[in-house]
């Protein structure tokens, strides 16, 4: 790669090595998808430092969410969950996959998905809670409110 003309700025912070590089466009836009790739986590980890959140967020990629930071929905559906139902969904209470592979690895069955209503939607809509482990006594909860892209853990 060509490196003249550049300006190259390296920044040590935790011994996580950081390149800043500005250059013309197609090289920069080539250039910072590696960069992406490369260093991802590393960045998240010192904006979050730099932004004055928690690193604890990113220790294992799932950020923390507490049940009152919930929406109402979310929090209802939660109750459900515990009381052992009735639930709305039919499909409440049935395995999820894990197929994105975002949640950490467990076998099959262990997590099951259940709906979180989602107001002026005709369908069930993007929100979920995942929990983890043998119902009725669930160890671990999640949500989402993008149909699995991410997650949040659901601290009590």
């Amino acid at each position: 790669m060509k490196r003249s003309g550049r300006l190259q700025e390296i920044c040590y912070a935790s011994n996580i090595r950081l390149c800043y590089r500005f250059f013309e466009s197609k090289q920069f836009a080539l250039d910072v998808q590696i960069l992406m790739k490369t260093y991802l986590k590393q960045f998240a980890v010192l904006l979050a430092l730099w932004l004055g959140l928690s690193v604890n967020a990113f220790a294992n990629g799932i950020a923390d969410i507490s049940v009152h930071d919930l929406p109402k929905e979310a929090q209802q559906t939660l109750v459900l969950i515990k009381r052992g139902g009735p639930f709305p969904y039919e499909k409440d209470g049935s395995t999820f996959g894990n197929f994105e592979k975002i949640l950490p690895k467990k076998q099959r069955g262990y997590y099951r998905e259940y709906t979180v209503k989602t107001p002026y939607a005709r369908n069930r809509g993007a929100r979920r809670i995942v929990t983890g482990g043998d119902p009725p006594y669930f160890r671990e909860f999640y949500y989402t409110a993008d149909h699995y892209a991410s997650f949040k853990r659901i601290k009590e």
